[in-house]
């Protein structure tokens, strides 16, 4: 089946979502998700957004905090831009009808966070990105203009490759026509035919075995776009989120939003001694870079599985008011916060990389535009501050809207695309092979390409994932789709990606730690 429409938004989190809404007024939307609308990265975001509201915070200050977190790479124009529209894009969420939690004298009750050294991150309890995504998607549900689709899965990117040119990573024509699309439930490739794509799928958490991100956050869009020949870049820096409950068999770890520390929350070591003192002096509110790897370090020195958030000291009443989320949770597995410590352990959290975007966000390829985690704006550096992926989310897709609309008179739909080729294929012997690849796949990355890496892990790495693409590549050939073949091919491109630019960089910066380059350390023990 073939459809056409004037903007095709791959990915309903809060970047899709707000970009949906912002260019619907122009014209015709398609907007999908492979799985329910309502599940993506952004619906487990807990501690909030990231914007300068109020003195005595100011944007040098944000501005000052993001550049220290992001290690020396950050782009300096895109954090002043960002920081400085957020605030205008915060009124707009508010406009919506999103609400952020207020003091009994109306005005915001702003948290804290690792890395900031002001209160600034806006939050509702501890499910901000529920919260918005919520309001968000309520709206795009009723606007007239917006076709939503669940159970459908981008497969491939639509450019001149599919007219039987040849397209290279290093040409600048290259243009984007839409994507073939795989209904799910019906079992057949639709091509969508687009005058503005944009890729808006979040992250890559699951190619670890360890991820606060849903199953379904496969790196999708970047293998898209990587495909497509466009341009990918600092993918070597993965945050791992330094606290997400320690629950082993639950998949996604559930997150411990960093605010529970800038409430006052300690993290304490086996012997309940507290330890990030002797790490930074920020101690537990240091940067997520800094946390995790001390936590790592901690755990490898004790031989524990753990270590504990201890929130024991702190206003029960007031504890419960603003984490009743992870209070309910807790309590589930029979740990009352007031009265328990917290098991803790980093997880996979956050691609700081992604795919290369300008400050509209476009892409390398025409008409491909690129917005959220997916997308690499310079903003984050080598390490991601606290919060600021949602306000970086919807300075985004505000920009590429305006972008968008301002260009999309000038494209036409191109209508000589073939339709999907399903010859030479058949449904697959032994799913087993599939399942067992992928199992294999995140005990790759987990155990040479993770917290900290070495030469020879890389190395080990990169040969083992090879012969899982092999087989792979194979199977995808001569076989019909499947989502989790479909998958499982995404998160081996991107773990490539992943290790070789891990392998590019010879030095230890910001989340990327390697001991065979430890020279360049943002802590004295590490």
């Amino acid at each position: 089946m073939v459809i056409k429409t004037d903007f095709l938004v791959i990915g309903s989190g809060i970047a899709g979502l707000s970009y949906a809404l912002e260019v619907a007024e122009k014209g015709k939307v398609l907007l999908i998700s492979k799985t329910r609308l309502e599940e993506n990265n952004s619906r487990y975001a807990q501690g909030g957004i990231a914007a300068v509201t109020a003195a005595p915070d100011n944007f040098e200050k944000h501005i000052e905090d993001t550049l220290i977190c992001g290690d020396g790479l950050c782009k300096r124009n895109v954090v002043e831009m960002v920081v400085k529209e957020a605030p205008a894009r915060i009124k707009k969420l508010i406009d919506f009808g999103v609400e952020f939690d207020r003091k009994e004298n109306g005005q915001y009750d702003l948290a804290r966070e690792g890395g900031h050294t002001e209160h600034r991150i806006l939050h509702k309890k501890d499910t901000t990105g529920l919260s918005i995504q919520k309001t968000l998607l309520e709206k795009v549900k009723k606007h007239k203009n917006i076709e939503t689709r669940e159970g459908w899965f981008a497969i491939d990117l639509i450019t001149q490759h599919h007219q039987g040119k040849l397209v290279k990573r290093s040409h600048a024509d290259t243009q984007c026509y839409g994507a073939y699309i795989f209904d799910l439930g019906k079992k057949r490739v639709n091509t969508i035919l687009s005058k503005i794509t944009v890729v808006a799928t979040g992250g890559l958490g699951s190619i670890y075995e360890t991820t606060t991100n849903p199953t379904v956050s496969t790196g999708d869009g970047v293998a898209l776009v990587y495909r497509a020949k466009g341009y990918i870049e600092n993918m070597e820096f993965i945050q791992f989120h330094p606290t997400s409950l320690y629950n082993p068999g639950e998949q996604p770890s559930f997150l411990i939003t960093e605010a529970l520390r800038g409430f006052g929350g300690v993290l304490k070591n086996s012997k309940y001694e507290v330890f990030m003192e002797k790490y930074d002096e920020r101690g537990s509110l240091s940067p997520r870079d800094i946390v995790a790897r001390a936590i790592d370090n901690e755990l490898k020195i004790h031989g524990d599985d753990h270590v504990w958030l201890d929130c024991t000291h702190l206003n029960p009443e007031e504890l419960v008011y603003h984490f009743p989320n992870i209070t309910k949770k807790c309590l589930s597995l029979g740990i009352d916060i007031r009265k328990d410590m917290i098991p803790v352990v980093p997880a996979a959290h956050y691609q700081c990389g992604g795919i290369q975007v300008d400050e509209n966000g476009l892409s390398t390829i025409s008409n491909l535009y690129a917005i959220g985690e997916v997308a690499s704006t310079g903003l984050h550096g080598a390490n991601r501050l606290a919060s600021n992926s949602l306000m970086e989310a919807v300075v985004y897709s505000h920009r590429a809207a305006v972008d968008s609309v301002a260009r999309i008179d000038e494209i036409s739909i191109n209508t000589d695309i073939p339709e999907w080729d399903y010859s030479g294929t058949k449904h697959p012997e032994e799913m087993v092979l599939i399942t067992q690849n992928y199992k294999e796949m995140q005990q790759i990355m987990s155990n040479y390409v993770g917290i900290f890496r070495s030469n020879l892990r890389l190395e080990r790495a990169l040969r083992r994932l090879e012969i899982i693409h092999q087989e792979t590549e194979g199977l995808y050939k001569k076989s019909t789709l499947s989502q989790k073949l479909c998958e499982l091919r995404n998160m081996i491109n991107v773990g490539y990606l992943v290790i070789k630019m891990a392998q590019n960089l010879h030095e230890s910066r910001g989340l990327h730690y390697t001991i065979s380059y430890p020279n360049k350390k943002r802590s004295s023990e590490f």
